[in-house]
């Protein structure tokens, strides 16, 4: 199937994209089920204690991941650029492109896991990438920000994580929900704002979508 290390593998990587190079940190446990790309938010990175802690119950649940800077330092001093989506998602497809033909990871079925504008760049990717993206979890997304036209074409199982207070997001989220034909899933975690700081909200969210990504990828190993 795929490469397998008999202690996993922990790799700093620099992926080319545009004209820059974007940094990446590859952490696989010894026999990976799959892979999970991160695309994070506006002004987070991949060193954010959140997503590394979910990344980090991913690896326990078999699946290995991938964060990283979709934005160099400089571009995302640029609030703009924090927000354009377009930009995320064209990056976001060719470090996809990076991992398909990294020999460690090529045979590993994909997912993406994205927080609030990182949610947008990972379903417009996946409804570019069609079947050879098998699932998305969006944590506190802006799901909304993909727009109708790429909503409608996500064939990739979507799990949807939002805040119980975070009030706003969930009716975004709803509207993102119901353009969705795929198979979809809306979860809200009570008690939760949109950092999910309140004790225990973050690992319920980590709980979600490591049961979200175990099913759908470990269907396609």
């Amino acid at each position: 199937m795929q490469s397998s290390h008999p202690t996993g593998l922990s790799q700093l990587v620099r992926m080319p994209v545009d004209h820059v190079l974007i940094e990446g940190m590859l952490e696989l446990p010894a026999k990976p089920s799959g892979l999970v790309l991160f695309a994070h938010g506006s002004g987070s990175s991949r060193h954010s204690p959140r997503n590394n802690f979910v990344a980090r119950v991913l690896r326990e649940t078999g699946l290995g991941t991938l964060l990283m800077d979709l934005l160099t330092p400089v571009e995302d001093l640029d609030y703009q650029i924090r927000f354009d989506i377009a930009l995320l998602t064209r990056r976001l497809l060719l470090a996809t492109q990076w991992v398909q033909q990294n020999p460690e990871t090529t045979k590993l079925p994909i997912g993406y896991f994205g927080a609030s504008t990182g949610a947008a760049a990972a379903l417009r990717a996946a409804a570019a990438m069609g079947d050879r993206v098998q699932a998305v979890v969006s944590r506190g997304g802006r799901p909304d920000l993909a727009g109708q036209h790429d909503l409608v074409k996500v064939r990739a199982p979507t799990l949807l994580l939002v805040g119980g207070l975070d009030t706003e997001v969930i009716e975004l989220n709803h509207a993102a929900y119901a353009l969705l034909s795929c198979s979809k899933k809306l979860s809200i975690v009570p008690g939760a704002t949109h950092l999910f700081e309140e004790p225990g909200t973050l690992a319920q969210v980590a709980s979600q979508a490591a049961a979200w990504f175990g099913h759908h990828l470990a269907a396609k190993g």
